[in-house]
């Protein structure tokens, strides 16, 4: 699902794609990006253990310098990601983060259909962001 985001946000001429692990991403990274793709798969009904960090590591720092940064989520689901999503979204809120375009979750296999929705999303925050609409 990451790839199929990042090969969307490539579609955009003229984008940059900052395209790392939630362990290997920074504070500095969040505030040089344009605009930012969580992805997660969903574990217990939460996100993954690893996502949750990096937005732990971040917040401090980050909370009043990301002011209505676009935002958009994909989720691989084991049961319906509802779970993961509204941890997300209420983390997204502290952050004050501007969700962009509608969460992608896929329950169970990942399919060419999901694939698209993940393309699409990724070409929708970067073309927003190269158009200066977000």
């Amino acid at each position: 699902m990451a790839d199929a985001v990042c090969e969307g946000a490539k579609a955009i001429d003229g984008v940059e794609i900052i395209f790392k692990k939630a362990h290997e991403a920074t504070l500095d990274d969040l505030l040089a990006c344009d605009g930012l793709a969580v992805g997660t798969p969903e574990n217990f009904g939460y996100m993954s253990g690893l996502i949750k960090d990096f937005f732990d590591r971040t917040y401090p720092e980050a909370q009043d310098k990301v002011f209505r940064k676009p935002f958009v989520v994909f989720i691989s689901a084991g049961n319906d990601g509802s779970g993961a999503l509204r941890a997300i979204e209420r983390i997204a809120l502290g952050y004050k983060f501007k969700t962009v375009f509608s969460p992608v979750i896929a329950q169970g296999e990942i399919t060419e259909e999901i694939l698209e929705k993940c393309r699409e999303l990724g070409g929708t925050l970067a073309g927003g962001c190269a158009m200066g609409i977000y």
